[in-house]
């Protein structure tokens, strides 16, 4: 199989690997000199191409075929929508010089609201979407053969959560966690490359939904990192997103279901 990867990040390098590992021809775009000869050294097939430009494209010679292509270039809510707009526009120019069978785009939960909600791919009437992030779905999703990935929060290698609360007060502590783990999301993108799917959209989602608290303890006991300084009550909404359109259809069973033990 020979892969196509745009902007190579913390997710699609694992999933890079990964690949590598099964004996599978991986190309990837960075935007980072080091990254670019990191993946060489590693038997990838690295170049720099930078999507941000408005006037051109990469100039990259590819192979003029590929089997998937996994597009993890972010729309951060940093970026304007005209500079979103830009980036997705040349994406979709980029890819219109290649063939491909499937494409699939990772997006993130955090299209969802912050409200007391359980949200599913199938219920959306009335849901206020994030403008950044839907905005580059529905880009991506008029390219043929498109698919998306919502990712939850990501955890797993050096990312863990009570690090990020360690001395620190923390008022997220009583809402619900939509995390998901690195492991699961690298194989679940792996299915992806050989699958068919359903439908164009799915969360991804480990099935169990604690509170945040409980995760920052779990996982500071467990790899010796400092407690939060203290809890304090914060937003405490109630926010669950389901994960479980793409594990009933793929019959998945997650690696790390539950976030308490990440």
């Amino acid at each position: 199989m020979r892969i196509l990867i745009l902007g190579c990040g913390w997710v699609a390098e694992s999933f890079a690997m990964e690949m590598k590992h099964q004996g599978h021809e991986v190309w990837a775009s960075t935007t980072q000199y080091e990254k670019y000869h990191r993946l060489k050294t590693d038997g990838v097939f690295s170049f720099i191409a930078d999507f941000d430009n408005s006037d051109t494209l990469p100039d990259v010679a590819l192979p003029s075929q590929f089997d998937f292509v996994l597009n993890s270039i972010p729309a951060s809510q940093k970026n304007s929508i005209s500079a979103l707009e830009i980036r997705f526009s040349n994406i979709s120019r980029f890819l219109e010089n290649i063939q491909w069978t499937k494409q699939l785009f990772l997006s993130s939960i955090g299209i969802y609201p912050g409200k007391d909600a359980v949200y599913d791919e199938l219920n959306t009437a009335g849901i206020e979407f994030s403008e950044k992030l839907l905005l580059a779905e529905q880009l991506m999703l008029q390219v043929p053969r498109t698919y998306v990935y919502r990712l939850g929060g990501l955890f797993g290698k050096n990312r863990i959560f009570a690090r990020y609360f360690a001395n620190r007060i923390c008022t997220t502590g009583e809402q619900r966690a939509n995390f998901v783990h690195l492991d699961d999301v690298v194989r679940l993108i792996a299915l992806a490359t050989v699958r068919d799917l359903n439908y164009h959209v799915y969360n991804v989602v480990a099935p169990m939904h604690p509170k945040k608290r409980e995760v920052i303890l779990a996982s500071a006991q467990k790899y010796g990192f400092d407690l939060p300084a203290k809890f304090e009550k914060g937003d405490s909404f109630q926010k669950i997103v389901s994960g479980s359109l793409l594990q009933k259809e793929l019959d998945y069973h997650y690696i790390w279901p539950e976030p308490l033990e990440f």
